[in-house]
């Protein structure tokens, strides 16, 4: 199950969307920002039903 979701950036502030796997349950992981290349790091919870995703930067 694929979902997207906006987000900005923690560091350059600009304006991202991400598509997340929701089948997988869970997960933490770290992509690059597609405008500044710097690390993002993404939580994304879900109980099968909801889900919120936080991104922050890597010394957030």
């Amino acid at each position: 199950m694929l979902e997207t979701q906006a987000y900005q950036c923690p560091y350059c502030g600009e304006p991202v969307e991400a598509l997340l796997d929701l089948s997988a349950g869970d997960q933490q992981y770290i992509e690059d920002c597609p405008v500044c290349c710097r690390p993002i790091i993404f939580d994304l919870r879900t109980d099968g039903v909801e889900w919120t995703l936080d991104v922050r930067g890597e010394n957030d």
